[in-house]
């Protein structure tokens, strides 16, 4: 008789519906892959989903109630939030030696040290393929395909709501807020879009990648987060001028100083390999000595795309496959040393609105100047409704970040300036 592997699902959203289709569609696959059948037990939501084959399976309107009363071996949390109903059934079942999946980025970026530690001490497995990038798996490529390597840099386009609307303000021509609009009626974009639009939800995935890439403990604290509300089809028309598009990315990169942990709009090379991903995709560059750059690129959100990352993780442990949750034990990760945001070094885009006055751009370089930044371009343009008005975009040589922001400080207090400037870093990725 085939060996049964016992699943509660806790949460039947989107992902949550996508990993009940998987579990029943791909059923005799699943067997062949484990030797094992795995069979879902019981199932929590705020309601009954009717378009799901639940049919005489426990359903709980309260997840905590299901774990209590239900006999299961993994418990896969699909609720999601940081704290709260997700936190308490997972350290719950932790704490009972029972395994937990899981998809929910923001629970393992405030508490994932503390969950990884209680994991391995009742010898279950913590897995969160899903937590990333959706179908890319990322996570097992880190902790297992790239074990061997001392990597330099891990980044990447991690939100495809945020990438999806700066395709389409590129594509378009049309400005942020009629995008956003658009990719909240197509269901891309949620009610409140501001986990995904001020960087939140990138910032979330990077923390478990630095985890997973340096060996530290995760520290969402420490992430330098900027979101994309403030980018124009001005900013994304420039870049193009200048060889570039604007992308999301979520940077973790070894330094001199420490860890570089940061999310932020940035230009890239249009040609590079991340410049030319597109819409609601994702994607992750991986760098070291041993293996030089690799790309990963897929969905990075969706149903089927993340559901079948649960699945990876169910499977492993159906097969008895364990890694520690973080790659290394949890107790042997070390803190955080974080590189500050003034010692970075880059190129830089500024975007400046000014008043069409003698003198100004000699203040302008003065400023420039005094800082012995380097300019390299210049772009200048007539505004569309008003002449008086100039948008001026200047981009500057690799320089120390706190020098720009000294430069913009000063030129913030020329009387001809009539918009706060606006900074994009400039990334030379291949």
């Amino acid at each position: 008789m085939i060996n049964e592997l016992k699943i509660a699902i806790a949460g039947l959203g989107t992902i949550g519906s996508g990993t009940v289709t998987l579990l029943n569609q791909q059923n005799d696959l699943l067997i062949n892959r484990t030797g094992r059948h795995l069979r879902l037990v019981s199932c929590s939501a705020l309601k009954m989903p009717t378009n799901l084959p639940l049919d005489n399976i426990p359903f709980f309107s309260d997840a905590r109630e299901m774990i209590k009363t239900v006999d299961f071996d993994i418990l896969i949390e699909l609720i999601g939030g940081a704290d709260d109903v997700a936190l308490d059934i997972v350290t719950t079942t932790l704490k009972q030696a029972r395994h937990v999946v899981t998809a929910n980025k923001a629970m393992i970026a405030h508490h994932g040290h503390t969950l990884a530690i209680l994991a391995e001490q009742t010898g279950v497995t913590f897995g969160f393929e899903a937590a990333v990038a959706g179908g890319i798996p990322i996570i097992k490529v880190l902790r297992e395909g790239l074990a061997a390597n001392s990597l330099s840099q891990i980044y990447g386009i991690l939100n495809g709501t945020c990438n999806y609307i700066l395709t389409t303000m590129r594509k378009s021509g049309r400005e942020f807020n009629d995008v956003l609009a658009e990719s909240q009626s197509l269901g891309y974009a949620e009610a409140d879009p501001s986990l995904d639009i001020d960087g939140l939800d990138t910032a979330h995935k990077l923390s478990i990648l630095t985890s997973l890439t340096f060996g530290t403990i995760i520290d969402f604290s420490k992430v330098h987060i900027e979101g994309i509300r403030n980018i124009s089809t001005f900013d994304i028309n420039s870049a193009e001028e200048l060889g570039y598009s604007i992308k999301l990315l979520g940077i973790a990169r070894h330094t001199e100083n420490g860890i570089e942990q940061r999310v932020h709009p940035c230009m890239v090379p249009i040609h590079s390999s991340i410049g030319h991903v597109d819409d609601v995709f994702n994607a992750i560059v991986a760098e070291g000595p041993f293996i030089g750059r690799t790309l990963f690129e897929g969905r990075g959100a969706g149903a089927i795309p993340t559901a079948s990352a649960v699945i990876a993780d169910i499977l492993d442990i159906a097969s008895g496959r364990y890694t520690p949750t973080f790659g290394i034990p949890a107790k042997k990760l070390i803190p955080l040393q974080i590189a500050s945001m003034k010692d970075h070094r880059s190129s830089f885009y500024i975007r400046l609105t000014v008043l069409n006055r003698s003198g100004v751009f000699a203040k302008i370089a003065a400023a420039f100047r005094d800082e012995k930044i380097s300019m390299e371009a210049i772009l200048q343009r007539r505004h569309v409704s008003d002449k008086e008005i100039i948008p001026v975009v200047i981009t500057v040589h690799d320089t120390l970040e706190y020098l720009v922001l000294r430069v913009i400080n000063r030129i913030q207090t020329i009387q001809e300036i009539v918009k706060s400037p606006y900074m994009i870093r400039m990334e030379t990725l291949l």
